[in-house]
C-alpha cells in the first residue's frame, strides 16, 4: 500500500491519473458526491442560520467504508476532485466524512489530465477553499428551500406529484412565453420576386427585388411592367471584407455547436465531453473561459504552420465577456494539439473533432472576402430595383478548418457573381414572384435555450444539462416530432414574355428537436408567475447567480444571502397556500349542441381532459382525454366534441367486439378485455379493423415471446423473460442478470435460484410511493 491516497470523482479519471503517478500513490474514486442533504425532510435548519443537515446515502456507504480504510493506511490524502465549485464541495464533503483536517489535507486541482499537469498540481497543493464550498452550499440550500416549500403548494393547488425549482421553472417560463408568442402570431403572405438575368456572354445570375408585394394583383402588375422593360446594371459596389474566427469553446458554446452540427442533446454533449476529459484528451469541460494557455497557443501555431503554412497562423488572445464567469482557467481544448483524432467511439470522435477544429481555427488568420452588390433597374420599374449580392473568398484563412454554425433558420443567399459593369444591359431569363408567408419566432432548441439562459445570466455551465433534463423528465416540456402539413402557395413566372400562373404545395410546420411546453407545464408556469413572480423573474434569478459569485469571492456570507431571500419567500408561500384559488387552466369552449351543457377543457388528476356538464349537476359530467398534439389552450369545441365519440366500435374479431378508446396512457384497442396501445403514427379517429387486428396480433406475439419460462415456486414466482436488453430472471420486483454463457431456455428452477443467490442484481423497477390525493367534492370547481 502506497503512502499517498489520491481521491477523485470517477473511476475513469482515477485510471488515467494512476498512470502518471508513481508506486507511492494510490488513486481511488468517490463515484461523485458521497454526501447530500437528507432526503426525508427539508434538510435545512431554518431556525439555525439555515444550517444544512447532510447524510451519506445508502448506495454510498460501501464507498465511504472503503475510503475510510484506505485513509487509515495512508500518511497523506490528496483531494483531487474537479476544480469548479461542485468539485470543491465534493472535496469538502470527503474531508468531513472521512475525518480529515481541512486545514492540513492537500487539495489539488488541474485543468487537464496530463502528466505535466498532474505532477505540477502535486508540487503545489492548496487547502480546501471554503468560499467556493459556501457558494455551492448556498445554491444547494436555496434550491432545496424553493423545491421543498413550493412543490407542496403545486400539489394542493393544481395536482399531486408536481415539482418546482428555481432555475428549471424559469427555463419553462421562457419556453411557455415563446409558445404563447407563436400562438398569437398571425402569418402574413407577401410575394417575393427574384429575377434570373443573362449577360451577353451567356452567364446567368440571380437578383432579388428590393420590395415585396402584398397581394397577387400587385405582383402580376409588376410582372406585366417587366415585359416591356430594358434591364441594365446600375451601381456596382465592390468592397473588401474580413471574417474572424469564433473564440474557443466554453461549456455553453460547445453545447450549442454540438447541437447544431452533430445533433447532440445538451446532456449527451456533456457526457461525451466528460469521458474525453477523464481519458486525458481534452481540458476541463465546465468553464466560462475562452482563454488559451501560452503552451496551447504555441502548440496550435506549430500545428497550423506545419499543416497549412505560416500565412494561415495568427496568434489570438480571447477574453471572457461574461461578467459572472466563475472559472479563471482555460477554454475547452484538446490537451495535445498535434492529435487530430481521438475518442473511444464514433460519438466521442466527432465531438473531439469539433473541439480540435474550433481550437485550431481560433488561432488562424481571418478570411479575406470581396463583397459585391449590384443594382438592376429599368424604365418601367419606378423605385423598385433588383439587387444582386455576391461574395468571393479571396483568402480562406480559418475557413479552411472551421465555420461556426448558426441558429437562424433562413440564411441570406449569396452567390458568386460574374463580372458586372455599370450600364451593362441584361436579358431577363425569368422573373419569378413566389408567395411567401412570414414566420413566427422559432421555438427553442436545447442549444438556443442554453444560449438564452446564458444571455440572461441564469444558471452556470454545470446547471444547463440537468436543468433541461429535469423539465423534460417531469413532463413540463416535450420534444415531439411534428410532421407538418401541406400548404398551397401561388407561383408566378415571367418567361419569354408570357406570365405563367401555378398553384404549388409545400410542407410547413415540420419540427424536430424543438422544445414544446405541455399543458401541465403551461398551467404550472401560469400559476407560479401569478403567485411567485419574484422567484420566476429573470432579473431576480440572474441576481441570485451573481450573489453566488460574491459568496465564492468571499464578499458576502452565504447564510445572510439565504436569509435575505427566505424572509420574503416563506410568507409568500403561506399566503398563497391559504388564499390562492386552485388552478387547472380551465377554459370554456362553448355549448354541447346535443345536451345544451357547457363544454370545458382543463387539467385533471391524470392529465388534460375535456368535460361536458358541471360537477354539481345532478347528472355526472362526461369526460374525455385529449389526443397527442392537442392542448387545452388551443383545442376547439368541434375537436373536443369529437373526443366523446370514443370508445367507438369498429367491428368484430374472433367473435368479440373491437373498440377504440382513449385512456390516461393514450389511445388503445380493446378486445377480449385486453388493451393494446395504438402506435403514434396511427390516428385513433380513423384506424380501421384490419390495422387494429394487426396491433392485437403483434402484442400477442410479443407477450408470447416475452416469457421463456415460468416456475411455480414459493412466493414470489420465478420467471425467465426476454427484456429490452436481453433475457433475465425476475423474482417479485427484482431482476437478475443471466450470465452470457448460459442458454436462458435451458434454465431450471434450481439454476435460477443459484443465479439469484450468487449473480449481480439488475436494475429493477423503482418502488415509488405517491402521496394520496385529497378526496374531491363533486363540483366542477373543486375538481380543478
Amino acid at each position: 500500500m502506497g503512502k499517498n491516497l489520491v481521491i477523485v470523482e470517477s473511476p475513469a479519471k482515477a485510471k488515467t491519473i494512476e498512470k502518471f503517478l508513481g508506486k507511492d500513490f494510490v488513486v481511488e474514486s468517490s463515484f461523485g458526491h458521497i454526501r447530500d442533504l437528507v432526503s426525508k425532510d427539508m434538510g435545512v435548519q431554518v431556525d439555525n442560520q439555515f444550517t444544512p443537515v447532510y447524510e451519506v446515502p445508502a448506495e454510498k456507504k460501501d464507498v465511504v467504508s472503503k475510503l475510510k480504510k484506505l485513509v487509515k493506511k495512508s500518511t497523506q490524502v490528496w483531494l483531487a476532485s474537479d476544480e469548479d465549485r461542485e468539485g470543491e464541495a465534493i472535496a469538502w464533503h470527503l474531508a468531513e466524512t472521512l475525518g480529515l483536517d481541512v486545514k492540513t489535507t492537500h487539495r489539488i486541482v488541474f485543468h487537464e489530465i496530463t502528466k505535466p499537469a498532474i505532477l505540477k498540481a502535486v508540487e503545489s497543493p492548496r487547502r480546501v477553499n471554503q468560499d467556493l464550498v459556501d457558494a455551492q452550499q448556498a445554491r444547494r440550500v436555496l434550491d432545496r428551500l424553493v423545491g421543498f416549500e413550493l412543490s407542496p403548494v403545486l400539489w394542493k393547488k393544481i395536482k399531486p406529484g408536481l415539482s418546482a425549482g428555481r432555475v428549471q421553472s424559469v427555463a419553462v417560463r421562457l419556453i411557455v412565453e415563446r409558445e404563447r408568442e407563436i400562438q398569437n402570431f398571425t402569418s402574413k403572405a407577401t410575394y417575393r420576386v427574384v429575377g434570373t438575368f443573362v449577360k451577353d456572354n451567356g452567364k446567368k445570375f440571380n437578383a432579388e427585388l428590393n420590395h415585396r408585394f402584398e397581394n397577387k394583383e400587385e405582383a402580376l402588375a409588376f410582372l406585366e411592367n417587366c415585359k416591356s422593360t430594358d434591364f441594365s446594371i446600375g451601381k456596382v459596389d465592390k468592397r473588401p471584407g474580413t471574417r474572424n474566427p469564433a473564440a474557443p469553446f466554453t461549456t455553453s458554446t460547445l453545447q450549442q455547436e454540438a447541437s447544431r452540427k452533430l445533433g447532440y442533446s445538451v446532456s449527451q454533449t456533456m457526457s461525451l465531453a466528460q469521458r474525453l476529459y477523464e481519458a486525458g484528451l481534452i481540458t476541463y469541460m465546465r468553464t466560462d473561459s475562452v482563454n488559451l494557455s501560452g503552451l496551447a497557443i504555441n502548440s496550435a501555431k506549430d500545428e497550423i504552420t506545419s499543416q497549412y503554412g505560416e500565412n494561415y497562423s495568427k496568434v489570438r488572445n480571447f477574453s471572457t465577456k461574461n461578467k459572472g464567469a466563475q472559472e479563471a482557467h482555460e477554454a475547452i481544448r484538446p490537451t495535445y494539439m498535434d492529435r487530430q483524432e481521438a475518442g473511444a467511439d464514433r460519438n466521442q470522435q466527432r465531438l473531439y473533432d469539433l473541439i480540435w477544429k474550433r481550437t485550431v481555427a481560433s488561432q488562424m488568420a481571418e478570411a479575406k472576402l470581396e463583397h459585391t452588390t449590384a443594382t438592376i433597374s429599368g424604365p418601367n420599374l419606378g423605385d423598385h430595383k433588383f439587387v444582386a449580392k455576391g461574395e468571393v473568398i479571396v483568402f480562406d484563412g480559418f475557413l479552411k478548418v472551421y465555420l461556426e454554425g448558426t441558429d437562424e433558420e433562413e440564411i441570406e443567399e449569396k452567390n458568386a457573381l460574374p463580372a458586372l459593369v455599370q450600364g451593362e444591359t441584361l436579358a431577363p431569363h425569368s422573373i419569378d414572384a413566389t408567395q411567401r408567408f412570414s414566420k413566427h419566432a422559432p421555438r427553442f432548441t436545447e442549444a438556443s435555450l442554453v444560449k438564452k439562459l446564458e444571455e440572461l445570466g441564469i444558471g452556470r455551465p454545470s446547471t444547463y444539462a440537468p436543468t433541461i433534463s429535469t423539465i423534460v423528465n417531469r413532463g413540463y416540456v416535450e420534444k415531439p416530432v411534428r410532421e407538418g402539413v401541406m400548404r398551397e402557395y401561388q407561383f408566378l413566372s415571367l418567361q419569354k414574355g408570357e406570365i405563367l400562373e401555378e398553384t404549388k404545395t409545400e410542407k410547413t410546420g415540420a419540427e424536430k428537436g424543438k422544445l414544446f411546453p405541455t399543458d401541465i407545464g403551461m398551467v404550472v408556469n401560469d400559476f407560479l408567475v401569478e403567485h411567485f413572480n419574484r422567484v420566476l423573474d429573470y432579473n431576480f434569478t440572474a441576481k441570485v447567480e451573481s450573489e453566488f459569485d460574491e459568496i465564492a469571492q468571499g464578499q458576502i456570507t452565504w447564510n445572510s444571502m439565504i436569509e435575505s431571500f427566505y424572509k420574503d419567500f416563506h410568507p409568500n408561500i403561506e399566503e398563497v397556500t391559504e388564499n390562492a384559488e386552485r388552478a387547472s387552466g380551465e377554459r370554456l369552449l362553448g355549448v354541447d349542441p346535443d345536451s345544451g351543457k357547457n363544454v370545458y377543457t382543463r387539467i385533471g388528476r391524470f392529465g388534460p381532459l375535456v368535460q361536458i356538464g358541471e360537477g354539481d349537476d345532478e347528472e355526472k359530467p362526461a369526460f374525455a382525454g385529449l389526443l397527442s398534439g392537442q392542448q387545452i389552450g388551443t383545442i376547439t369545441l368541434e375537436e373536443a366534441l369529437e373526443l366523446f365519440k370514443f370508445p367507438r366500435s369498429i367491428g368484430d374479431y374472433e367473435e368479440g367486439e373491437v373498440k377504440i378508446g382513449i385512456g390516461r396512457f393514450g389511445p388503445y384497442v380493446l378486445h377480449a378485455k385486453k388493451f393494446t396501445s395504438i402506435k403514434k403514427e396511427d390516428d385513433p379517429a380513423t384506424i380501421n379493423l384490419a390495422r387494429a387486428i394487426e396491433l392485437i396480433e403483434a402484442k400477442r406475439e410479443a407477450d408470447k415471446n416475452k416469457f421463456i419460462a415460468t416456475f411455480d415456486s414459493e412466493d414470489p414466482i420465478v420467471e425467465v423473460l426476454n427484456g429490452r436488453f436481453g433475457p433475465y430472471i425476475k423474482q417479485g420486483r427484482n431482476n437478475f442478470k443471466i450470465p452470457k454463457d448460459v442458454d436462458p431456455k435451458s434454465l431450471t428452477l434450481e439454476d435460477c435460484k443459484k443465479i439469484i443467490a450468487e449473480g449481480p442484481k439488475g436494475k429493477g423497477k423503482k418502488k415509488t410511493t405517491k402521496k394520496a390525493a385529497p378526496k374531491k367534492k363533486s363540483t366542477r370547481k373543486s375538481s380543478k
